[in-house]
């Protein structure tokens, strides 16, 4: 082939190539620089179509994020991003005939504690039969029911109103497609949220250890590092043996070495705990619990009557970890004042068995103010829950004094129905103060009296005697004399040892 035939063809494949990269919207520029033709005031410049700086196919293509757009929040609490990321639930439910005030009650109940969790309930369905379907809590067709809601309200959690066997969990999971949890674990997701101290902390996690123990569930084969030989048929053989535990064994055995680990933690904290009971005890210092309903207005009682400052919040279990603060009587004496976690219908057993330590505030008081949100629906089953509990940790014998809170969102007529349940009750309101001096002036009346009455010759330069009969007993009478002041006074059988150097006559009550 000659020079001009070598020139002929390469000028058609040049053609070819030019018509090609045309079509897909290519421009080649030749032999010119293109810092030439892209400069300013150049012809090329002003000529040229293109869309200024160019790029290659891969970098055209690939997608390019722009700073500064994301909302999502770096620094946020677990409750705050709970918030923030709502989950949608449907709730469910299982009555037995002649129960259905009392189950949509409970089901209100279980929509508050969602809500406190950090949810947004989308639904709630109630179903009546005689016992609960063994296998998937509710019925067959309820079940199918029931998907087709979570589907079409865009659910993505159900939430039964009872605690679920692990089978019935799996079960209705599976059959719904969705996550599936019960009354028990939303309670326990309340509280993990608002534990604060370290002890409460540690009596959560205890509770949701036990609940999820039982709850373990396999995931399949991959899972499992137990094999060897021809296992099963399979042929597993070389190269597979593990070290002889499954995974589900190996997480049954963490937990319990961490149950036993928290138990002995909450075990040491009990000592500090008794030292503050016996100081107050040796010092004759009367003690009062507030036990009630979770949300019934304890801790503003408390702050109503004490000035404690303790959080204050319109949820459930916003208070979990005991406060004890110091009042006095109208006649002097001093007693201590505590404020205790809520109680709930249906309350977890894990959780009081956890929460026993701070229950024992409870339990070793001198008196109970039981207080009932006057407002709530069912207030006569608040009451029987909270009695059931304080049975439980062995309190019943202790004096209580019924307080039937939020008196001002009730009318005349609900006053006349709750005095019928508990006629020695006093109304009274932490917002309003209505009925405050009233429950003060009862607890003065029903604290124990001191049980021994003494008379004594204090000299004139031990005035903290005469204090601390002041504080801690009750003075029947002051006379000053000369050789020093004689009282006559109640108090306990500790203090009338202790002061008996100063006694002039004692008389046993």
């Amino acid at each position: 082939m000659n020079e001009a035939e070598h020139t002929t063809a390469d000028d058609a494949v040049e053609r070819v190539l030019r018509g090609a990269e045309s079509k897909a919207g290519i421009t080649r520029f030749g032999v010119t620089p293109a810092e030439a033709l892209m400069a300013p005031g150049s012809d090329a410049a002003a000529d040229s179509d293109t869309d200024g700086e160019q790029f290659d196919r891969d970098a055209r293509a690939a997608l390019r994020r722009v700073g500064g757009l994301s909302t999502e929040l770096e620094d946020v609490t677990e409750v705050e991003y709970r918030q923030l990321r709502l989950e949608n639930v449907v709730l469910i439910g299982v009555y037995s005939q002649g129960a259905q005030d009392e189950a949509e009650n409970s089901m209100r109940e279980l929509a508050a504690l969602a809500e406190t969790a950090g949810a947004r309930v989308l639904d709630g369905v109630l179903q009546r039969r005689p016992h609960p379907d063994p296998s998937t809590y509710l019925g067959r067709g309820k079940v199918e029911e029931l998907r087709h809601i979570v589907a079409s309200l865009g659910a993505d959690t159900v939430v039964a109103d009872t605690e679920l066997a692990p089978s019935q969990r799996r079960a209705l999971e599976d059959a719904v497609k969705v996550k599936v949890i019960d009354r028990t674990a939303v309670i326990l997701d309340i509280f993990s949220q608002h534990a604060k101290s370290r002890e409460g902390k540690a009596q959560v996690e205890l509770a949701q250890l036990e609940y999820l123990l039982p709850r373990l569930r396999g995931w399949g084969e991959s899972m499992s590092r137990q094999a060897g030989g021809q296992v099963g048929g399979t042929g597993a053989g070389m190269g597979s043996r593990g070290p002889g535990e499954t995974k589900i064994e190996l997480d049954r055995r963490r937990i319990h070495s961490r149950m036993a680990k928290l138990r002995k933690q909450i075990t040491g904290m009990k000592p500090a705990r008794e030292a503050k009971r016996a100081n107050r005890k040796r010092n004759a210092v009367p003690s009062v619990a507030i036990a009630g309903y979770t949300n019934a207005g304890k801790s503003s009682l408390l702050n109503r009557i004490t000035g404690a400052g303790v959080l204050v919040e319109n949820a459930l279990f916003a208070t979990l970890d005991a406060t004890v603060r110091r009042n006095t009587t109208d006649d002097g004496r001093v007693y201590t004042i505590a404020d205790t976690v809520g109680f709930v219908r249906n309350l977890p057993h894990q959780l009081v068995e956890a929460f026993r330590s701070t229950l024992e505030e409870v339990a070793d008081s001198d008196l109970i103010v039981h207080v009932v949100d006057a407002a709530h629906p069912d207030p006569a089953g608040q009451i029987a829950t909270v009695r059931d509990v304080i049975g439980e940790v062995g309190a019943r014998g202790i004096p209580e004094l019924v307080v039937f809170n939020k008196a001002d969102l009730v009318s005349p007529e609900d006053r006349l129905v709750l005095r019928g349940l508990e006629p020695g009750a006093i109304f009274a309101s932490a917002r309003t103060g209505e009925g405050v001096p009233e429950v003060l002036a009862a607890i003065g009346r029903m604290l124990p009296d001191p049980a021994v009455e003494i008379d004594l010759l204090v000299p004139y330069d031990r005035g903290d005697v005469v204090s601390m009969l002041h504080e801690t007993g009750r003075v029947l009478s002051l006379d000053y004399l000369e050789d020093g002041t004689r009282i006559r006074a109640l108090a306990s059988p500790e203090q009338a040892a202790q002061l008996a150097e100063f006694t002039a006559t004692s008389i046993g009550a």
